[in-house]
């Protein structure tokens, strides 16, 4: 996700984005960059990898591969009448992480001393193995499936840019289980009615009224019983119960088997490793060099409420009955906290 971010957001900046062969080089600025930032703020990344798709995301990947044809065709037309907007979008929507893209990531982060792991299946589902573990203490990620695995804690937006002032949002699991009065089966099965990437969804069923049918019925089956078939239409031959089995037992590497540690940079080997073809300058890597080991070596990791302002979540019907109590009265809400503002 990180490199997908890096390669579409990074585009324009000359030859420092590109490599002397001319092949792109932003997602190794922007994951050098970000993951300084993130230690200079205390925080100790592990970065999880993708590995081989699941079969039941076939369906998923031949629907990306048909909208990226789509958009081929549409840049092509874009291009031929000079629209240089278009042009820029549907290039967005072409831009694909390789496995290059990937080697080159790693060896970065080994260069920098931090550790990763390749997921044997879906990174969220080895994620929430190792929240679940306590071997880490949250997954970051805009991918929503990392609670549907199971993951106790997950962070929205700690990866967005800086510059977008966005807060970092901390969401419970257990919290919205309790909040939604729900089991972790019954928030799966509700999870694949809202659509997931490992079988089609039931077409005129929006969150609302899936909600409303998971609490009625408690189970997909007892749905699939109750719910008028020619007003909502199923898919043909729905594979439900296989990306249910998927969620509940995904392919992942047990926690006690995962083994990781935070090491030295290796200031020699990242001058040599990112500037002469990859084109970045020397003097801007060894300065991030050596912030990243006075990071490290300033403290260690804290809680993320230590570096942000926390700003209370709550629910709407709770927060009416906060207003009436004042601030000085008000909890935490059932979404976990959020923090704001520029790190410490």
């Amino acid at each position: 996700m990180c490199l997908y971010q890096f390669l579409i957001a990074v585009r324009s900046e000359g030859a420092q984005l590109t490599s002397a062969d001319g092949e792109t080089t932003s997602h190794l600025m922007g994951m050098f960059y970000r993951t300084i930032r993130l230690v200079d703020n205390g925080v100790k990344p592990l970065y999880v990898f993708d590995g081989k798709p699941p079969n039941l995301k076939g369906g998923e990947l031949a629907k990306r591969a048909e909208r990226r044809e789509e958009a081929q065709k549409a840049l092509e037309a874009a291009e031929e009448a000079g629209n240089a907007e278009d042009v820029d979008r549907f290039n967005r929507r072409l831009v694909k992480v390789t496995t290059t893209h990937a080697a080159e990531a790693k060896q970065l982060l080994t260069l920098m001393g931090i550790p990763y792991i390749t997921a044997p299946c879906e990174a969220e589902a080895q994620c929430a193995e190792l929240v679940k573990s306590g071997k880490i203490y949250a997954t970051a990620t805009e991918d929503m499936d990392a609670l549907t695995f199971g993951s106790n804690i997950l962070l929205r937006r700690l990866t967005f840019s800086e510059a977008r002032k966005m807060p970092v949002q901390e969401i419970h699991l257990d919290k919205v289980l309790a909040e939604m009065e729900l089991n972790k089966d019954e928030f799966i099965d509700l999870c694949i009615m809202l659509g997931c990437d490992y079988t089609g969804s039931i077409k005129g069923i929006g969150p609302k009224r899936a909600v409303e049918l998971i609490k009625t019925h408690r189970c997909l089956e007892k749905i699939l019983e109750n719910i008028d078939t020619k007003k909502y239409s199923v898919p043909e031959d729905w594979n439900y119960k296989e990306a249910r089995e998927l969620f509940r037992n995904p392919e992942i590497t047990k926690a006690e088997e995962v083994d990781f540690k935070w090491g030295e940079p290796d200031e020699e080997g990242l001058v040599k490793f990112m500037c002469g073809d990859k084109q970045f300058a020397e003097d801007r890597i060894r300065n991030g060099c050596k912030k990243l080991m006075k990071a490290k070596g300033a403290s260690t990791q804290g809680r993320l409420d230590s570096f942000f302002k926390i700003i209370p979540s709550t629910t709407p019907s709770k927060r009416k009955a906060d207003d009436k109590k004042g601030p000085a009265k008000r909890g935490r809400g059932a979404g976990g906290s959020k923090f704001r503002g520029k790190p410490k």
